[in-house]
């Protein structure tokens, strides 16, 4: 994991004023709650007088208490009451929880994992996602992979055609990717799984952001293409632009085996001009993301999670040209993790990665 970054860790709706919220994040136990004046904490879920999760507790007012005795915890992490020992009693000053930083924005909850720093830099969103004006739902779920492998998933979009196919649910890619009005879309699904060529890609870099402009097409056939353009930000913001679509997905780890993900789809900005109403115009987003979840995300998974190894790293992969996104990931990863005095987990000591990033300059 990269040190001294913000990481997407739930969604702001995801944390409420009623009960705490729990979780694994960064291979920690947290809690998450809010206080009076909606704030949200961040602290340590193990109470330190027995160990009980404090996201089964109570909130109670600007506090929150223990469900094993009731200590009662402020948003500085200090006890302030322990009930056994009664009101004004003397209270060890390491009965106490560890305090996170923590900032909401685009509504998201980030939080800061790295030195402690003042001031804090800002949450890194660039703009074609924090300015971007369409309505859009989110949804979260987890999978079982390391955030590396998940991220790798979407940074080399070339493989659509090949991993999302022969679904149901995949002819909507058919119609709206290859489909042609003068054949009524009907030749939407030989057009979609010919577009494995990848044309005109160039890759800028901006601070800790990369974007990918490329066309996917057809070999042989200029009329079947789509242009797409994928953006990534440390640590783990992948946003995809093409025609068709726009979404934006936020990759944390959960631990070192599984990662959280938060999946926005955007709406359609044509559909402004058809459907007044918001929330009919969010049906789009919303079964787009049900899909998502249960026939494109399937469909990935069932190839990732046997990918080995299963870290990526320096050296582990064997890139092409087209791959210069992908290796300026990997190998910018491994620099800010150096930066942040943090060893590289299972990275091999090879430049072999530098190979797309050499050609795709020879190419120029």
């Amino acid at each position: 994991m990269i040190p001294n970054q913000w990481y997407a860790i739930f969604r702001s709706e995801d944390v409420g004023t009623t009960r705490p919220t729990g979780a694994r994040r960064l291979g920690m136990e947290l809690v998450l709650w809010r206080d009076t004046e909606g704030k949200v904490i961040c602290q340590s879920a193990r109470c330190p007088h027995k160990g009980a999760n404090m996201s089964d507790g109570r909130l109670r007012g600007d506090t929150i208490g223990c469900p094993y005795h009731d200590f009662r915890f402020n948003a500085e992490g200090d006890c302030t009451l322990a009930p056994c020992l009664g009101a004004g009693a003397r209270i060890p000053k390491s009965m106490r929880l560890d305090i996170y930083p923590i900032r909401e924005q685009n509504g998201l909850i980030w939080m800061w994992w790295g030195d402690d720093r003042d001031p804090l830099p800002d949450v890194q969103i660039p703009p074609e996602v924090a300015e971007k004006p369409a309505l859009s739902a989110t949804a979260t779920w987890s999978q079982p992979v390391h955030y590396t492998r998940y991220i790798e998933s979407l940074l080399d979009f070339y493989h659509v055609p090949v991993v999302h196919r022969d679904h149901w649910f995949n002819y909507a890619d058919y119609l709206g990717w290859g489909g042609t009005l003068k054949k009524l879309g009907l030749d939407g699904r030989r057009r979609y799984i010919s577009m494995t060529k990848v044309e005109n890609s160039r890759l800028e870099v901006d601070g800790t952001t990369l974007r990918h402009f490329f066309d996917l097409c057809q070999e042989g056939d200029p009329t079947n293409r789509n242009f797409l353009n994928v953006t990534f930000t440390f640590p783990g913001m992948v946003h995809i632009h093409t025609a068709p679509f726009d979404v934006t997905i936020w990759m944390t780890p959960i631990d070192e085996e599984n990662t959280q993900v938060m999946f926005r789809w955007w709406e359609d900005p044509h559909l402004k001009n058809v459907l007044r109403s918001k929330r009919l115009r969010l049906l789009i987003p919303r079964l787009a993301l049900f899909a998502q979840k249960r026939v494109q995300e399937v469909q990935d998974m069932n190839v990732v999670m046997k990918i080995e190894p299963k870290i990526t790293g320096r050296g582990v992969n064997r890139f092409v040209a087209v791959d210069e996104l992908n290796a300026k990931y990997v190998v910018m990863r491994d620099q800010l993790k150096r930066k942040g005095g943090v060893l590289s987990d299972g990275d091999r000591d090879s430049d072999d990665d530098n190979d797309a990033l050499e050609t795709a300059a020879a190419r120029e």
